[in-house]
Protein backbone atom coordinates (compact mmCIF):
# COMPACT_ATOMS: atom_id res chain seq x y z
CA UNK A 1 0.00 0.00 0.00
CA UNK A 2 2.60 2.00 1.16
CA UNK A 3 2.12 6.30 1.28
CA UNK A 4 -1.61 6.10 3.14
CA UNK A 5 -4.44 8.96 3.27
CA UNK A 6 -4.54 10.55 6.58
CA UNK A 7 -7.96 10.45 8.57
CA UNK A 8 -8.43 14.29 9.65
CA UNK A 9 -10.53 15.80 12.57
CA UNK A 10 -13.60 14.61 12.92
CA UNK A 11 -13.80 11.55 11.60
CA UNK A 12 -14.77 8.66 13.24
CA UNK A 13 -11.78 6.52 13.06
CA UNK A 14 -9.44 8.85 15.21
CA UNK A 15 -12.68 8.80 18.14
CA UNK A 16 -13.03 5.05 18.52
CA UNK A 17 -11.11 2.84 20.82
CA UNK A 18 -8.50 0.73 18.20
CA UNK A 19 -9.04 -3.26 18.58
CA UNK A 20 -6.04 -5.17 19.98
CA UNK A 21 -3.99 -7.26 17.30
CA UNK A 22 -4.44 -10.79 17.63
CA UNK A 23 -2.65 -12.75 15.08
CA UNK A 24 1.14 -11.20 14.60
CA UNK A 25 0.49 -12.16 10.34
CA UNK A 26 2.09 -10.40 7.28
CA UNK A 27 -0.79 -7.70 7.42
CA UNK A 28 0.22 -6.38 11.01
CA UNK A 29 3.92 -6.15 9.20
CA UNK A 30 2.53 -4.64 5.98
CA UNK A 31 0.26 -2.05 8.12
CA UNK A 32 3.75 -1.08 10.06
CA UNK A 33 5.46 -0.44 6.54
CA UNK A 34 2.73 1.72 5.78
CA UNK A 35 2.83 3.55 9.26
CA UNK A 36 6.30 4.61 8.64
CA UNK A 37 6.28 5.07 4.99
CA UNK A 38 3.24 7.87 5.59
CA UNK A 39 4.95 9.37 8.50
CA UNK A 40 7.69 10.02 6.97
CA UNK A 41 6.00 11.05 3.78
CA UNK A 42 3.99 13.99 5.99
CA UNK A 43 7.40 14.60 8.32
CA UNK A 44 5.75 13.63 11.51
CA UNK A 45 7.56 11.85 14.74
CA UNK A 46 4.57 9.22 14.93
CA UNK A 47 1.89 7.73 13.56
CA UNK A 48 -1.16 5.25 14.98
CA UNK A 49 -2.96 3.02 12.89
CA UNK A 50 -6.56 4.61 13.57
CA UNK A 51 -4.79 7.98 11.91
CA UNK A 52 -4.51 5.77 8.30
CA UNK A 53 -8.00 4.58 9.15
CA UNK A 54 -7.14 1.46 10.68
CA UNK A 55 -8.66 -0.59 13.43
CA UNK A 56 -5.77 -1.89 15.02
CA UNK A 57 -3.23 -1.00 18.08
CA UNK A 58 0.02 -0.48 15.91
CA UNK A 59 1.56 2.88 16.33
CA UNK A 60 5.35 3.92 15.16
CA UNK A 61 7.35 6.66 16.94
CA UNK A 62 10.73 7.87 15.49
CA UNK A 63 11.53 11.69 17.18
CA UNK A 64 14.93 11.18 15.37
CA UNK A 65 12.97 11.42 11.80
CA UNK A 66 16.10 9.23 10.75
CA UNK A 67 15.21 6.40 8.47
CA UNK A 68 16.02 3.20 10.26
CA UNK A 69 15.11 4.40 13.82
CA UNK A 70 11.47 4.14 14.29
CA UNK A 71 10.13 2.10 16.81
CA UNK A 72 6.96 -0.06 16.29
CA UNK A 73 4.97 -1.31 19.02
CA UNK A 74 1.87 -3.39 18.84
CA UNK A 75 -0.95 -3.85 21.82
CA UNK A 76 0.83 -0.80 23.49
CA UNK A 77 0.01 -0.71 27.48
CA UNK A 78 1.52 2.02 29.92
CA UNK A 79 3.12 0.24 32.62
CA UNK A 80 4.99 3.27 34.92
CA UNK A 81 5.04 6.91 34.30
CA UNK A 82 6.90 9.23 36.47
CA UNK A 83 7.67 12.84 36.47
CA UNK A 84 5.51 16.22 34.90
CA UNK A 85 6.37 17.75 31.75
CA UNK A 86 4.06 20.17 29.47
CA UNK A 87 5.41 20.42 25.72
CA UNK A 88 3.95 21.72 22.51
CA UNK A 89 2.32 19.42 20.30
CA UNK A 90 0.93 19.44 17.13
CA UNK A 91 -1.33 16.13 15.31
CA UNK A 92 -0.84 15.39 11.76
CA UNK A 93 -4.39 14.30 12.16
CA UNK A 94 -5.20 18.17 13.74
CA UNK A 95 -3.84 20.23 11.01
CA UNK A 96 -2.81 23.99 12.41
CA UNK A 97 -3.65 23.05 16.03
CA UNK A 98 -0.71 23.62 18.43
CA UNK A 99 -1.12 23.16 22.13
CA UNK A 100 0.92 22.68 25.45
CA UNK A 101 0.04 19.27 26.55
CA UNK A 102 0.73 18.27 30.35
CA UNK A 103 2.02 14.15 30.26
CA UNK A 104 4.58 11.86 32.08
CA UNK A 105 8.45 13.04 32.04
CA UNK A 106 9.56 9.45 31.76
CA UNK A 107 7.37 6.28 31.07
CA UNK A 108 7.53 2.45 30.86
CA UNK A 109 5.40 1.08 27.57
CA UNK A 110 5.09 -2.75 26.85
CA UNK A 111 4.21 -4.02 24.13
CA UNK A 112 4.89 -6.51 20.90
CA UNK A 113 7.13 -5.48 17.81
CA UNK A 114 5.56 -6.42 14.82
CA UNK A 115 6.57 -10.26 14.41
CA UNK A 116 4.92 -10.94 17.77
CA UNK A 117 7.99 -10.42 19.98
CA UNK A 118 7.40 -8.86 23.37
CA UNK A 119 8.99 -5.37 23.65
CA UNK A 120 9.76 -3.04 26.92
CA UNK A 121 10.46 0.66 26.03
CA UNK A 122 11.70 2.82 28.95
CA UNK A 123 11.90 6.74 27.85
CA UNK A 124 11.93 9.62 28.54
CA UNK A 125 11.93 13.69 27.03
CA UNK A 126 10.72 13.37 23.28
CA UNK A 127 10.01 9.64 23.11
CA UNK A 128 7.97 9.55 26.16
CA UNK A 129 5.97 12.40 25.09
CA UNK A 130 5.51 10.50 21.61
CA UNK A 131 4.49 6.92 22.80
CA UNK A 132 1.91 9.08 25.11
CA UNK A 133 0.40 10.41 22.23
CA UNK A 134 0.36 8.00 19.97
CA UNK A 135 -1.42 5.73 22.61
CA UNK A 136 -3.79 8.15 23.38
CA UNK A 137 -4.58 7.68 19.67
CA UNK A 138 -5.09 4.42 19.96
CA UNK A 139 -7.69 4.91 23.10
CA UNK A 140 -9.59 7.56 20.95
CA UNK A 141 -8.15 10.55 22.54
CA UNK A 142 -6.55 13.50 20.70
CA UNK A 143 -4.32 16.26 22.34
CA UNK A 144 -7.33 18.76 22.18
CA UNK A 145 -8.88 16.81 25.05
CA UNK A 146 -6.15 17.27 26.61
CA UNK A 147 -6.00 21.08 26.52
CA UNK A 148 -7.35 23.41 29.01
CA UNK A 149 -10.84 23.98 28.63
CA UNK A 150 -10.44 27.74 26.68
CA UNK A 151 -7.57 26.49 24.55
CA UNK A 152 -9.50 23.04 23.71
CA UNK A 153 -12.69 25.56 22.37
CA UNK A 154 -10.19 27.67 20.35
CA UNK A 155 -9.40 24.40 18.52
CA UNK A 156 -12.30 22.98 17.87
CA UNK A 157 -13.46 26.28 15.89
CA UNK A 158 -10.53 26.20 13.82
CA UNK A 159 -11.06 22.47 12.80
CA UNK A 160 -14.69 23.54 12.10
CA UNK A 161 -13.31 26.09 10.08
CA UNK A 162 -10.50 24.24 8.08
CA UNK A 163 -13.63 21.77 7.93
CA UNK A 164 -15.66 24.11 6.32
CA UNK A 165 -13.30 25.26 3.85
CA UNK A 166 -12.68 21.77 2.48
Amino acid sequence: MGICSLCVAPHPTLRAVARPVVAFADDVRRLARDLIETMHAHEGIGLAAPQIGRDAQVFVANPSQRRGRELIVVNPILSGARGRTAVLEGCLSLPNVWGRVRRAAAVRLEGWDATGKPLVVEADGLLAVVLQHELDHLQGRLLIDRLPWFERRRAEARLRAAAACA
